[in-house]
């Protein structure tokens, strides 16, 4: 109130100091008015503009935060789920390995199974043979003596003493 009173006595004083105390000065008068009318909704307004600047920077700062925070689990999210795919690549890596060791093994031991087969088969293949050339031989000697001796011999004899020297020359 004080100060109003003061605004007022200087508005009624004159502008050149020579005048007299019913002069009135437009300019303090108008501050006054100010004062008065507008002086508290401007302070007012200021106030909540001053308020929704500051909720507004604590809201970007939180929004910061909250970028940052969600960064950093990303970038957790991410060395994890690299660390997860060298795990899974080399879990890929060690099947493959031995799915190629069982692969080369089975096909070792197919390959050896058909070469003890084929040799199996050749073995009796070569006996075959040889038994039907010793019987062929056997013939041959029989017919031989008989057609030098002019006489027929006994077979199972003859057969016999020709298997023995056919024998004693497979082994040799």
């Amino acid at each position: 109130m004080l100060a109003t009173s003061t605004f007022a006595l200087l508005a009624l004083s004159s502008e050149g100091g020579g005048g007299s105390l019913v002069d009135i000065n437009p300019g303090l008068i108008l501050l006054l008015i100010l004062k008065k009318v507008a002086w508290k909704p401007i302070l007012t307004a200021l106030d909540q503009r001053e308020a929704a600047i500051k909720e507004s920077l604590e809201k970007a700062e939180k929004a910061k935060d909250e970028a940052q925070r969600i960064l950093y689990e990303n970038q957790a999210n991410l060395s994890k789920a690299e660390e997860e795919s060298k795990k899974i690549i080399e879990q890929g890596r060690i099947y493959a390995e031995k799915l190629k060791d069982q692969v080369i093994k089975e096909s070792k031991d197919q390959a050896q199974k058909i070469l003890n087969e084929a040799t199996a088969e050749i073995e009796r293949k070569k006996e075959e043979t040889f038994s039907e050339l010793k019987s062929q031989i056997a013939d041959l000697v029989i017919q031989t003596t008989e057609k030098v001796l002019g006489e027929t011999v006994d077979r199972n004899v003859h057969k016999k003493i020709a298997d023995k020297y056919i024998n004693e020359i497979a082994k040799n």
